[in-house]
């Protein structure tokens, strides 16, 4: 029987087909992803307006990652991924299987994104012991109004203090846990700015500030901030459209697929709703989707006119400014 690959090995494989690929236009694919985010929950405790889970925009259907499930595409994916994303849509927070399925991440790189308001001490002390690589807490906000103007139906204070609890956890086991504040920058919370860098550094935490996607089309206005380095649009012709180059080719088809809850392969992490689905888990092996004619295909349309597809029209790659 051949060994597996080694991480580096498959990595050299992958980005040697990455570049062969951009260099001809013509799709090849060897090894497998680098990276992989999985969606253990589409479930949100939160209503945030220009997210698809939390607006109810999303129209698949919402559930729970099977625990069986999860244990499959970790077993098949873990000797090659250096990162994992264990999020998508929704809370991770929320499954109640979630501190199992994380154990079962030892060995890769794995970062949890949450909204912040599972952060009891409790769990906090969790985390910090998971061997956890990376924890990033939406904090969009100094104040309750300001915050909640964005995270409909959240509580500044809990979302504050639970950083702070991970912070404490961090400091008394001494963990390497990184610990990230993203600040999602909107005309509603951009004079906050030196305040979450402040608060930021007085949790020794990084501090991500992000642009905003936004989904509504009548809410450019409500949301885009002045500071017009942190506007992912520009108006072109009485109409919003992303400041991208839009280049025909994408990193993200050789390097970094999405797993949705339910078991469904898809092309990148702005496929919110699922609408191109390469294949399923519940059907087929990862290996044979990943390497399979109708990723191939979907690669190829990539090089004949990105712009064409949809899911590519909020996507960050490509932008001409570096505050994303």
């Amino acid at each position: 029987m051949a060994r597996t690959p080694t991480k580096l090995v498959n990595a050299i494989m992958a980005g040697t087909s990455w570049l062969q690929s951009a260099f001809t236009g013509d799709p090849v694919i060897r090894g497998m992803p680098l990276t992989a985010g999985i969606e253990i929950t589409n479930f949100c405790n939160l209503k945030c307006p220009e997210c698809p889970s939390g607006s109810g925009m999303m129209t698949r259907s919402r559930g729970y990652m099977d625990p069986d499930l999860f244990m499959k595409i970790i077993a098949e994916l873990k000797p090659y991924l250096y990162y994992l994303s264990l999020y998508f849509q929704g809370e991770p927070m929320l499954h109640p299987r979630f501190f199992s399925l994380l154990r079962r991440c030892k060995g890769i790189k794995t970062i949890v994104s949450t909204n912040g308001h599972f952060l009891s001490e409790e769990n906090a002390e969790k985390i910090v012991k998971s061997q956890l690589h990376k924890l990033v807490v939406s904090l969009d906000g100094m104040d309750q109004s300001t915050y909640s103007a964005y995270r409909v139906n959240g509580d500044y204070e809990r979302v504050r203090n639970g950083i702070k609890a991970v912070a404490e956890a961090k400091r008394k086991f001494n963990s390497p846990v990184k610990l990230e504040i993203q600040f999602l920058v909107n005309n509603q919370n951009e004079k906050q700015i030196p305040e979450v860098k402040r608060f930021a550094r007085t949790m020794n935490a990084d501090l991500k500030l992000k642009s905003m996607q936004i989904l509504n089309s009548n809410d450019f206005d409500k949301w885009l901030p002045d500071l017009k380095k942190f506007r992912r649009y520009e108006k072109k012709n009485n109409e919003y459209i992303i400041k991208s180059t839009f280049p025909d080719r994408c990193a993200r088809l050789w390097f970094n697929p999405v797993i949705t809850w339910d078991g469904k392969v898809v092309p990148c992490c702005f496929d919110k709703d699922a609408e191109y689905i390469m294949g399923d888990l519940g059907v087929d092996s990862f290996r044979d989707i990943w390497h399979g004619p109708k990723y191939r295909s979907f690669r190829k349309s990539l090089y004949t006119g990105r712009y064409m597809t949809g899911i590519c029209r909020n996507c960050t790659s490509g932008l001409r400014e570096a505050a994303y």
